[in-house]
């Protein structure tokens, strides 16, 4: 858990965790810099539970890097790892259900899941995302990523898999983004359409789930408005070609190297969509993706 100024929320999630009903848990949790009572209600949960608590007091570096030093600081006795927000709350067999998914993976392993949306008083919202509508794949986790972040969780092959490169966190997009990225092109991605845990909603969020449709269209009018003209998916490609290029089979190093050159003209836009089998997972995100591919926004 990387927590942030969340002294109004966090007591409610490291209860749901202690609560789990797969008990073999063990908590790390890194502060990234708050300036609330977030370090002093952790202290509190030290002292009760000093063998099932650990706390590293950092400085703030931002969530990407915060979780990335979290992954290298972990427990590699263990063999399961969860992302863990600081303000949602979690069902009490979210561990157990990724577990049972996770138990059978020979090879670097990520499961996830959907979330019950809720607002900031736990009142439910609705099942949130929608299902994929194709299976997870690398193709896709180069251009989306699918994945609610607080839901998954990984083996220890996953976190080795990471953990194996120095990573610029400039060239990322998210951190959960990112192991998405890496499993889909070297593993296997699992994804549970139960929700296991209450997404709460608030100002303060991060990253937020989609209440309706409108919503949903403004978060992405929002998000070209402040993030147009700089590449940024291309640039999280670029730095995975960096370092990953190497371990990848030919069709997928195809399509990535695809992915990532100069497109100049007209024709080399639609050359590269003719070719390209990346994808988005609904009909209109894929239309809104070859629409920002022939404006030169990706």
């Amino acid at each position: 858990m990387s927590t942030f100024n969340g002294e109004k929320y966090i007591e409610e999630q490291l209860q749901s965790i202690l609560q789990q009903n797969y008990h073999d848990i063990a908590i790390l949790i890194r502060d990234d810099g708050s300036n609330d009572n977030t370090v002093p209600i952790i202290q509190k949960y030290v002292k009760l539970y000093s063998d099932k608590i650990r706390f590293i007091k950092g400085s703030n570096v931002g969530v990407i890097q915060s979780f990335f030093e979290l992954l290298h600081l972990v427990d590699l006795d263990a063999s399961y790892f969860c992302f863990c927000d600081q303000d949602d709350v979690w069902m009490n067999d979210k561990v157990k259900r990724a577990v049972r998914f996770l138990q059978l993976c020979d090879t670097a392993g990520m499961y996830f899941s959907s979330t019950m949306l809720a607002d900031q008083n736990l009142s439910p919202i609705k099942v949130w995302p929608a299902p994929p509508q194709k299976a997870p794949h690398f193709y896709n986790a180069l251009v989306q990523n699918i994945a609610v972040g607080a839901t998954m969780v990984i083996n220890r092959a996953a976190r080795d898999l990471v953990t194996s490169k120095t990573i610029n966190p400039i060239n990322l997009q998210m951190h959960d983004w990112w192991i998405y990225l890496c499993v889909s092109a070297f593993g296997r991605v699992y994804y549970d359409e139960q929700p296991t845990l209450y997404y709460r909603q608030h100002n303060n969020n991060v990253v937020g789930g989609h209440r309706t449709i409108l919503h949903e269209l403004w978060n992405k009018w929002r998000s070209f408005r402040k993030h147009s003209g700089h590449k940024l998916l291309k640039k999280q490609a670029m730095e995975f070609n960096k370092l990953y290029a190497d371990q990848l089979d030919a069709e997928k190093l195809d399509q990535l190297k695809l992915f990532i050159q100069d497109r100049k003209s007209l024709k080399d836009k639609l050359q590269f969509l003719q070719r390209s089998k990346l994808y988005r997972h609904s009909f209109l995100e894929n239309q809104l993706y070859k629409f920002l591919i022939l404006i030169d926004y990706v």
